[in-house]
């Protein structure tokens, strides 16, 4: 037995966008399945109660569940938690038990449990808002990213252990962008609720399609802790850490394969229920969360200790001393640093799940959804390296062409390039050579 259509598709929509980053079930068969849920434990519940018989028999009137009463007994209830996301009144609703059977439902179900309050307009809004921007966000991500990746692979003398990690943490930020743009489109495109699916063997590849998203998703916070890692191995270590590589890929895609089959098992065992998007029992969401949450934290301890090395070197007499343009320099390259370390996220990392769950997705959804953008132009498009391959190759296809553009590439490489510098520091006779290219990690 399905729900009235209580609530139009547009408004389900949207509040279901609220848990896009996390879910791949489509909002209204989410809404489907929890009324399922529910009306399964008002069964059970009715089936459990016995005593002499009532007037009016306990009954599931698809929004809520009636315990049983005698004639002028009225049974009120609390709002449905299946519309929690919905509304914002935590209020009640009411039926009399007469000679005739239930009364209709009192006060009216709109008003009682605060639809079509000023605060839940508000609400709708800001869930539009959010899904147009992060849309914008990771769409435009996709397709710079994308660009970067070719640019990479097609480019030989580009071809070093940095622009490899650099190519892998693009293809990490692709797979997230495409992983969250297509996920609803694809598997649950009508609108309605005949096209969810009624048997648990029908939720096998919505399953699958979570199963990847959240791999996307981890694999992409363990590529930011290699790109720290890289960094940070660059700026304190004496030898190359090229031969390095394969150990980067094992972190990068091994530990969130690993983590993903244990969320996997814990999930088959514990909570096999719907799409997987519910985290009802704590074990199977601190398997994957946990994960998460190390590679946040190491990679802002990774940041921290980077920004101090470079603050040593900064202020040493070889550089500048106490220059204030070199403090400049610092600043800059801190602001560099973020996005590349995902440093953001130690934000509401280490706050307990719900607070300011508002403020939380606009921050993450929206700065996550152009992050990738952003890690894609300052690590790949403002690249010196990268810029002077692009000229050459641009000379060779136009060599009649005016040099205006190498121009305009070569100013906007001037900053990238002065901060590129002060991370060129000396090791006195031990200083290994392949500093002075590799130290331009972003």
């Amino acid at each position: 037995m399905r729900a009235p259509a209580l609530l139009p598709p547009a408004l389900l929509t949207c509040c279901g966008w609220l848990l896009a980053p996390v879910n791949s079930v489509h909002p209204e068969c989410r809404f489907h399945l929890e009324i399922q849920e529910e009306e399964t434990k008002c069964t059970e519940l009715l089936r459990t109660q016995t005593g002499k018989y009532k007037a009016c028999t306990g009954v599931w009137d698809n929004i809520t569940c009636w315990r049983p009463a005698d004639i002028g007994e009225t049974v009120t209830v609390p709002c449905p938690k299946v519309f929690s996301n919905f509304y914002s009144k935590p209020g009640n609703i009411s039926k009399n038990c007469t000679s005739h059977g239930w009364s209709e439902m009192f006060p009216n179900f709109v008003d009682a449990c605060g639809s079509g309050d000023t605060e839940d307009d508000s609400k709708m809004t800001f869930y539009v808002l959010v899904k147009a921007i992060y849309t914008l966000g990771y769409s435009v991500s996709l397709i710079s990213l994308s660009t970067g990746s070719l640019i990479l692979c097609l480019f030989r003398k580009l071809h070093c252990t940095r622009n490899y990690i650099h190519l892998n943490l693009f293809v990490s930020f692709i797979l997230r962008a495409v992983s969250v743009l297509v996920k609803d489109g694809v598997l649950y495109s009508s609108s309605g609720t005949g096209h969810c699916p009624d048997q648990p063997s029908s939720w096998v590849a919505c399953k699958l399609s979570l199963v990847f998203f959240q791999y996307c998703i981890m694999a992409n916070f363990y590529w930011l802790l290699v790109e720290g890692l890289y960094l940070h191995t660059l700026l304190v270590a004496i030898f190359s850490p090229s031969r390095r590589f394969v150990a980067y890929l094992l972190i990068g895609w091994g530990i969130p394969t690993v983590c993903i089959a244990a969320w996997t098992a814990a999930r088959l065992s514990l909570e096999d229920t719907g799409c997987w998007d519910t985290n009802d029992h704590s074990v199977p969401w601190w398997v994957i969360r946990t994960p998460i949450l190390i590679s946040i934290i190491v990679n802002f301890v990774l940041f921290v200790s980077i920004i101090r090395i470079l603050l040593q070197k900064l202020t040493s007499p070889d550089v500048g001393g106490t220059d204030p343009s070199q403090y400049k320099r610092l600043a800059k390259s801190t602001l560099l640093l973020i996005p590349l370390f995902g440093a953001h996220y130690m934000v509401f990392a280490v706050f307990p799940i719900g607070v300011s769950s508002k403020y939380q997705i606009l921050f993450e959804l929206c700065m996550g959804s152009f992050q990738g953008l952003v890690v894609a132009v300052l690590y790949c498009f403002l690249n010196s390296e990268v810029q002077s391959e692009l000229k050459r190759k641009w000379r060779g296809l136009c060599p009649g062409w005016p040099c205006g553009l190498d121009h305009r590439l070569r100013r906007a490489s001037v900053s990238r390039n002065d901060w590129e510098n002060a991370l060129q520091f000396h090791r006195g006779s031990r200083a290994p050579s392949f500093l002075q290219t590799e130290t331009s990690v972003i």
